[in-house]
């Protein structure tokens, strides 16, 4: 039977990189944390202009609405656009940018804490905030340079 998959160099980046997270669970918990941070502030952050997974200004505490001197509506648009520039940061330099996202969510655990009926999603979120952290640890290990570069920089020197 003929293989479906599109073959990989065995000297690519991205084939070294595959088989270094199968021998290193480390590197492995890492690269899988950096990913998902990258990947899921972007998408969550975007779809705050689009409204696709949910009406995010639900979200946002009568009292915090109330402080604010514009509309909710505008409040997460901005939070939109920091939630895009944290996943970008995150690709660049996950050692400092993941402490960045785990302040964010320290402040949207805050905000949900003090609004009824989203102690569940706050929960949710502080299990994010721990990962960040977890990713920011791993992270003093594993980057060594600007975003993905780095790993194989470090890679070629444990040579």
């Amino acid at each position: 039977m003929a293989a479906t998959s599109i073959p990989v160099p065995a000297d690519s980046g991205i084939s070294r990189t595959l088989h270094r997270a199968r021998v290193e669970p480390a590197y492995g918990a890492f690269l899988t944390l950096w990913i998902g941070f990258v990947v899921l502030p972007v998408v969550f952050g975007l779809d705050k202009f689009a409204n696709v997974l949910t009406n995010w200004e639900g979200y946002l505490a009568p009292w915090l609405v109330g402080l604010l001197p514009f509309s909710a509506h505008t409040a997460m648009l901005i939070v939109g656009f920091v939630e895009i520039v944290a996943g970008i940061l995150i690709a660049i330099k996950p050692r400092y940018a993941a402490y960045v996202v785990a302040f964010w969510l320290a402040g949207i655990i805050i905000n949900l804490l003090t609004y009824s009926g989203f102690y569940d999603v706050a929960l949710r979120d502080f299990g994010l905030l721990v990962a960040a952290l977890a990713l920011a640890q791993l992270a003093r290990t594993y980057d060594h340079g600007s975003g993905h570069r780095g790993h194989a920089n470090a890679e070629n020197r444990s040579r």
